[in-house]
Formats: C-alpha cells, structure tokens, sequence
C-alpha cells in the first residue's frame, strides 16, 4: 500500500481529533510525499475535521489557514462547513462562509457549482436576504443559473422567508430543469408565506410528488387553518394510482391534527385503526397527537387510555393530556397529572404552565392559578411569555378580579397584545362590567380599528347595560368606517364520516324568535316531565327558559346519580348557567341533536328528541350551502350564544 492510500485511510478511520492532529503532524513533516498528495490528503483532513461526526469547525478553521495556498477543493469544505453550522442569525458565524468567499475572488479562484449551493445555504439561515441577492446575481455571472443543484439552493434561500417566494418562483420558472427538489421548495416557499392557493396551484401540477410533498402540503393546509381541505389531500393521496405514496409518522401526525381542528372524531378513529392497519408505529409523536385529537374531540377517557398505554412518555406528551383536561375544565385532573409528572422528573415547560392556568380558569381555581404563574418564576425558572400573562388575565377577569387584572397587565415587560387586552374584554362581558370594558374595547378598537369584533363586543355591552343609544352610535361608526365581518358565520362539521362546511344567509325577527323560544322551552320541558333523560335521572321542576346546554338558565339539570355530567364550570354564584364563550352544537343525526366535543360539559352529553325543532325552523331561516358540489336535503345545525340570539347552519343529507 503507497504512503498516499495508508495516511488516507488513516484519517477516514480516525475517532477524534486528537489522532487527527498526528496525522497532520506526520503530514507535515514527511518527506516522501508530493506535494500534491499532500495537498489532496490536508484537503482530506480538512473534510474528516469540519463535516464529518468530529465536526471540530476549530481545529479545521486552523488547519485551513495553515495552507498557503488553498483550493478550490478547500474553500469549498469550509463554505459548506461554515453553511451547516447553522449559526444564530445574528452570529458572526453565519458571514464568515462569505467572507471566505470573497477571500477566494480575491486570490483569483473562481466557483464552481459546488460553490454557491452551501454559499446559498448560508444566506437561507439569516433574516437578511440582500447578500443572498449579491450571490445570485455571482451565480449569473458565473454562468451558473442553468446549474439544477444551484438553482434549487436558490429557490431554497428564497423560500426560506416568505415575503421573497416570488423571487423563487422566478427562477423556478427559468429553470430548464426541474427535478422534484425543485417543485417541493417553492411549494414549501408559498406555504411559508401563507398563500395556500398558489401552492395548491402548483402542487396540482406537479409530476411525481413524493412523501415530502404531501408532507408540506398536508401539514401546511392543517396550520394554514383549512384542515378539511387537508382531510381531502389525504383522501387524494390514498387514491392517487400509479402516483400513490405511503403516509408516514409525519402525515399521520398532521391529519389527527386536521380532525383536532374539526371535531371529526368519527376521521380521528379511522386515522388511529389505519395506523394499527399499517403497522405505523405509535411513538411520541403519534402518540401526542392522538391524545389532543381524542381530547378536542370530547373522548376525554379515550384520551387517557392513548396515554397510558404509550410505553415511553416524555414532557410533551404529559403536557398534551394536562392540555386536554384544561380544556375540559377538568382542573382537579390536571394538577394529578402534573404532579405525576413532576414525581417522575419530568421538568414542565412553558406550553405545561398554559394548561394549567387554563384549567385554573376554566374552573375558576383563582388561588392555584396564582401559585401557578408565580411558581413559574420563582421555582422552575420558566421566563413567562404573553400568553402566559392572558391566561391569567382571563383567570382573573373570569373571577371579577379586575383591579388585579388591570394592575397584572401594568406589570408586563412587554407590550400587551390583543389576546391580553381581549382576556379582560371577556371578563367585562361575563360580569357586565362596562367601565372596565367599555375602556378596554375602545383601546382594542384603537390597536385593530378594523376588526369586527372588537366593536360586537362594545356593541354587547352596551345593550345588556340598557345603553342603545349607544349600540347605535358604534353601529354607525362600523357602517361608517366600511367595518362589516369578514366572513358569514359557517360551521365545519362531520355527517356520516364527511366533513361539510356550511353558512347562513339571513336572520330571523324578534318576534320569530320569541316564537322559537317559547317552542324550544316547551319541547325541552316536555322532555323533563317524564324525570327522565336518556338514562339519567334528573330532579324534576327545574325547568329550561330556553334550551338545554345552550342558552338560559339551568338551574336544576343533575341528581345526585346524573353520572359524570359536568356544566360547574359555567354556573354563576346563584346556580344559573352561563357559558362564557359560544357554545357550538357538534354535530347532528336524523333525529337528535347532539352536544359535541367543543362544549365541554362533560364525559355523558345526552341527546335531546329534535325532529319537530328542525321543521320548524327550517321555515324561519334562508340557507346557503357553501359545498355546492352536489344537491342535498337540509337538517339543521344551530350555534347558540349568551344573549345573542340562535345562529342556524344547514346540513346536506348524505
């Protein structure tokens, strides 16, 4: 074997650098090497030292200065060491593949294609784009931008912030060739900056897409808020032909997310039996997600049975069931929790405390929510952030505690931001307490004078104050200033194991509902005559003013023996119902209405006899059906809010 073999293979077998810096040492001083095997095996070392597992950017950066006239070759390796570090955006780290860059331009060395990739690389991890842009136009002049594997690093950095995908759909669209990188990163580019059309646009064209591209375009679909159209991908990707590709952890990870988002719990169990079909295995990641899809959708038990079966639980995923029972306002259940996890060293972080505190006011557990924040800090070191901070404006604001709230925000060491100031908007609507939220609405109007809801909720407030001379002076001002909502109210809902959308056109008068209302209390009333209700018993002479898990009072719904039944979280100081937010009916079948996952009574939502009801108000109400893909009859479907009326949603028969 010739010195040159013997000394190469000795640096690809080397452990660390230590032995690394003999070899140099030998290197260095032998004789009966060429220079030019010496040059090839420091370029050699220079790669074991800065991209292999040792990954000593250090000991290669003094190596690379102890050549006195680097190569090509050696500029390259440490451009792409210095790209891969991924240095911090404000590092000098994350110049110095430039700097070497310029050094070699310098020294008379010119690029080659593998030159710009990782220069472009490097560009792609700092916010700053106008180096990058510096580096294209190299490209150009070089003669390289017919150059696929530049091009595609290209297309990457531009993709990589959103604001610039139209840059990369420039040079994507001068490319003659195009492989499947090509295609994925100026799909991944437009999902990125949130226009989920044009990246659906260009997946659709797209040949050969592979796991990666669903991947983006599912996940992407799921946090661009359009999870239905995410549920279809899906279906299209099962039954693409010759095209099809098998789903991975990621996809079915992004899909359970689709139906959390839904409510789809009928898709969120077929998505789990398709996992046990396919053998995919259930780790932490889709483990975690089955957990929150079970719990938003209302199968708390399911949810913990998911959880206690995982062999392996990490922080994340007893932070999914603490989150799970915060939504439920199963406070007493997410404190066990926590205190199980911290029993078995699991450290809690940031994401745990927002369950907690959401628990807390849900439940309205003032004093554990006060120990919560304060532990955050002073025990476990967690830095609060502003969401931490709205939480516990909502605990607190929930409770009547508006000085403490209003002093809370005071505190702040950042500015406080809509979803704060809206915590305590929320308060005031709850307690009808106009001089706080009076002030606070105006400031939110001040902040997003266009969103519509901040001037609803003035407009609330003034009318259950009795103040309509000024519900209409906001009214004018909205008419005024062209403020309208964006959207009609719709609704995304699972019939049957289809996902539809639908919205409603119209309104009914006053004098329509107060017939509905009365219709609705006598309906309800007769369902209580008999102290029966599916199964549960109930104290009789409670009676309903309105409906049942929706609007009015509920004085007297549960006995003693009414199962796991749960509405506490919603009562006020005399026992009357008062949910604090818009109660949304899940889901509807041929003849009941059932109270689904995203109310959050409780384990045992009965049902309630609805066929004459869905009659009579198909006659009060005009509907659209916004999936106008197909004819269908109408049932009803009807989202109730606290003093603001019966919002009504038409259901397509499958």
């Amino acid at each position: 074997m010739s010195s040159r073999s013997a000394l190469l293979q000795l640096i690809n077998d080397c452990k660390n650098v230590r032995e690394l810096k003999q070899i140099h040492t030998q290197l260095v001083k032998s004789l009966s090497i060429t220079e030019s095997d010496r040059g090839f095996l420091v370029n050699r070392l220079l790669f074991v030292g800065a991209l292999s597992s040792l990954q000593s950017l250090t000991y290669a950066a003094n190596v690379f200065n102890s050549i006195k006239n680097p190569n090509l070759s050696a500029y390259n390796i440490m451009i792409r060491a210095f790209a891969s570090k991924h240095g911090s955006d404000d590092g000098e780290d994350q110049s110095l593949g430039l700097g070497l860059y310029k050094r070699m331009l310098f020294e008379g060395i010119a690029p080659d294609c593998l030159t710009f990739p990782f220069l472009l690389k490097e560009r792609a991890n700092v916010s700053d784009t106008s180096r990058g842009r510096i580096v294209h136009g190299h490209v150009v002049k070089f003669g390289l931008d017919k150059d696929i594997f530049v091009n595609n690093n290209m297309i990457s950095m531009y993709s990589s912030h959103g604001a610039f995908v139209d840059c990369a759909r420039k040079v994507f669209d001068a490319m003659p060739e195009r492989d499947v990188v090509s295609w994925n990163s100026v799909i991944v580019g437009y999902l990125r900056a949130g226009d989920l059309d044009s990246a659906s646009e260009l997946f659709g064209r797209m040949k050969g897409r592979n796991i990666i591209t669903w991947n983006s375009i599912i996940t992407g679909f799921v946090q661009g808020g359009r999870p239905r159209e995410a549920l279809q991908l899906f279906q299209e990707m099962q039954t693409t032909g010759y095209e099809a590709v098998k789903p991975d952890k990621i996809t079915m990870a992004s899909i359970l997310t689709a139906c959390a988002s839904l409510g789809a719990l009928d898709h969120g169990k077929w998505v789990h039996n398709f996992l046990r079909k396919t053998g995919i295995e259930c780790d932490l990641v889709i483990g975690t997600a089955l957990i929150d899809m079970y719990g938003k959708c209302g199968s708390v038990d399911r949810a913990v049975e998911i959880f206690r079966a995982m062999p392996v639980r990490d922080n994340l995923a007893w932070t999914a069931m603490i989150s799970v029972f915060a939504l439920h306002g199963l406070c007493e259940e997410a404190f066990r929790f926590f205190e199980e996890m911290q029993a078995l060293g699991l450290k809690p972080n940031h994401v745990t405390f927002v369950g907690l505190l959401t628990a807390c006011a849900h439940s309205g557990s003032v004093e554990r929510g006060r120990w919560c924040f304060d532990a955050m800090r002073c025990i476990y070191k967690i830095k609060r952030e502003v969401r931490h901070y709205a939480c516990m404006v909502d605990l607190l604001s929930r409770a009547g505690l508006f000085k403490e709230a209003e002093g809370l925000i005071g505190t702040m060491p950042v500015e406080p931001d809509v979803f704060v100031w809206g915590a305590l908007l929320g308060g005031c609507l709850v307690h009808g307490n106009v001089d706080v939220g009076e002030r606070v609405a105006k400031h939110l109007i001040k902040i997003e004078p266009a969103n519509h809801v901040f001037y609803a909720n003035l407009c609330d407030l003034y009318a259950r104050a009795g103040r309509i001379g000024d519900v209409k002076r906001i009214r004018a001002l909205m008419r005024a200033r062209g403020i309208q909502k964006e959207v009609p109210g719709c609704s995304m809902i699972e019939i049957d194991g289809i996902v539809r959308e639908f919205s409603v056109r119209g309104s009914a008068k006053s004098m329509i509902m107060e017939e509905l209302f009365w219709f609705l209390n006598r309906l309800v009333q007769k369902e209580f005559d008999g102290g029966q209700y599916h199964g549960s018993k109930v104290k009789k002479g409670g009676g309903l003013n309105y409906i049942a898990y929706a609007v009015g009072r509920m004085t007297s719904l549960w006995g003693e023996d009414a199962e796991t039944f749960r509405p506490e979280r919603w009562l006020n100081e005399n026992g009357d119902f008062r949910p604090r937010e818009p109660l949304q009916i899940h889901r509807i079948s041929f003849n009941c209405l059932t109270a689904g996952p995203r109310i959050c009574l409780g384990k045992e939502l009965a049902y309630m006899q609805m066929k004459i009801l869905a009659a009579l108000l198909l006659n009060f109400f005009e509907f659209r059906l916004m999936d106008e893909t197909k004819e269908a009859e109408y049932r009803t479907m009807f989202t109730l809010h606290m003093d603001q009326g019966l919002h009504l949603y038409a259901l397509a028969r499958s």
